[in-house]
């Protein structure tokens, strides 16, 4: 089975069909039960009145028999019938199918002995003395026929014994036809019942669930539009009712709009790369096809140049691409943030030198955990973005923060971040200068794979106002306990 109703419609009527059967077998079991008891206590009542007649010595012959009831007295034997009741014509389930009673008790066989019935009772004083009523009471299923009317009996049994000694075994019916007649009753109506039920409870959740479900088929069917239109502005309904299915809806709603703004900047992104992409290799071409026409006037330095900044751009790319991509960091690789500071800034002091700046350290040793290479991207990314920015110092610092952070810091003394720009400088591809060259500003990524970086590394990169009233970049990454286990240094 496929449809969500179906299942559910089956499954409710599955539990429904066995807690009825149980509740109605359970209910027949205890009405059953009820009415053989007030049947048994009927047929008790009237053996108990017929042997109390026989207890205080009342004959066989003026016993105040129930005509509308099959009375039996037999003798302890059961092989001689002293009473019967008017009107019974037949009867089985006793002790003897005698109705009619014989004037003379039959013949004895041969040898037979009146003192053997007193070697069948020798259980130590069990026999009943002259007017005593046996407290136990024996019950028995059969049939009688009562003037004309046969039927099932229940058969109370009662032994007394009469005032001159004479054992008999009393057989008092009271009829059954009550009790199967309201078991009939019972039944009948539990195996109509029973099925309409299940048809009513099958039709209600199927029609609850078809209701419950058609805000789910409502976006089963968006999203099969939008799947096909590839029109990711579209969203799916959200019903009223803020249930399951609502919550389901609004959470829809917003995979499709985060998916819708990754391929708005993924399309952003292809349209910038390319066209970051199409002035160095234009120019670069430019060049190569001066030079091969005038070989005199190939502006080597230039080609280099470009070629340069072609394959940092392609590196940039590279990176984005691989932490778009859920690309993290070797765990347990120890980076030394300090001495990684100072590789950076060495690497950089022509730059420094050509632009007039002066760099001042603040290092304190910090080790973190993460890749040496992305580390080293970062911090060569903020210094650049310091220099070009600096008017004449750069400042680079590193601290801990409560022994759990590692805080380093690059400030410039230049024009700072105004601060509505503050968090655009970190998307791709932004640069707040746009009269400023290409070449001077670079493609705007440094900051991007700066903060991409930080973040994959669980740390935090922002901008603030510097005390040397520029720009003040502070990036804060955790610093691993000092329990954990040395490992060696990261290689990228």
């Amino acid at each position: 089975m496929a449809s969500v109703r179906a299942k559910a419609a089956t499954g409710a009527t599955a539990v429904v069909a066995v807690a009825l059967i149980a509740a109605g077998l359970l209910m027949l079991v205890a009405l059953r039960g009820n009415l053989v008891e007030q049947v048994d206590l009927q047929a008790e009542v009237t053996a108990r009145d017929v042997a109390g007649q026989l207890a205080t010595g009342t004959a066989f012959d003026d016993l105040d028999l129930d005509r509308s009831r099959p009375v039996q007295v037999l003798d302890a034997d059961e092989d001689r019938l002293l009473a019967a009741s008017e009107g019974l014509q037949a009867i089985s389930g006793t002790g003897s199918d005698q109705v009619t009673v014989r004037e003379e008790p039959p013949a004895r066989p041969p040898g037979f002995d009146d003192d053997d019935d007193d070697d069948d009772d020798e259980d130590g004083g069990n026999r009943l003395g002259p007017g005593e009523v046996d407290e136990d009471i024996d019950y028995a299923d059969g049939h009688a026929t009562v003037d004309g009317a046969a039927g099932p009996y229940r058969f109370a049994v009662v032994d007394v014994t009469t005032p001159d000694g004479t054992e008999t075994t009393v057989y008092a019916g009271a009829p059954a036809e009550v009790e199967q007649a309201a078991l009939d009753s019972v039944r009948t109506s539990m195996f109509v019942g029973i099925p309409v039920l299940l048809a009513v409870v099958a039709a209600i959740t199927w029609l609850m669930t078809r209701r419950a479900l058609r805000p789910v088929e409502g976006i089963r069917r968006e999203m099969a539009a939008i799947t096909h239109s590839t029109d990711l502005s579209r969203r799916v309904p959200e019903p009223s009712a803020r249930d399951e299915v609502g919550r389901l809806a609004v959470t829809t709603n917003e995979t499709l709009a985060a998916l819708e703004a990754s391929v708005e900047r993924q399309r952003r992104f292809v349209a910038d790369a390319s066209h970051e992409l199409r002035s160095p290799i234009a120019s670069l071409r430019t060049q190569l096809e001066v030079g091969q026409a005038h070989p005199d006037l190939l502006d080597l330095g230039g080609a280099v140049q470009d070629t340069v900044r072609l394959q940092d751009l392609a590196a940039d790319l590279l990176l984005l691409a691989r932490l778009d991509a859920g690309e993290q960091p070797a765990a347990g690789r120890r980076v030394d943030l300090a001495e990684l500071a100072r590789e950076e800034l060495a690497q950089r002091a022509a730059l420094l030198a050509a632009a007039g700046v002066t760099a001042r350290t603040e290092l304190a040793e910090v080790t973190v955990e993460g890749s040496r290479g992305q580390l080293s991207r970062v911090l060569g990314n903020l210094i650049d973005n310091a220099v070009r920015h600096a008017v004449g110092t750069v400042r680079v610092s590193l601290r801990t923060e409560g022994g759990a952070a590692a805080v380093l810091e690059v400030a410039d003394d230049g024009a700072g971040v105004p601060a509505g720009q503050r968090e655009r400088i970190f998307e791709r591809f932004v640069r707040l200068d746009d009269a400023r060259s290409r070449d001077a500003g670079g493609a705007g990524l440094g900051l991007a794979i700066a903060r991409d970086v930080a973040v994959r590394h669980h740390g935090t990169l922002t901008v603030s106002d510097a005390p040397e009233g520029g720009a003040l970049f502070r990036l804060t990454l955790p610093v691993p306990p000092p329990s954990a286990p040395a490992a060696p240094p990261a290689a990228g």
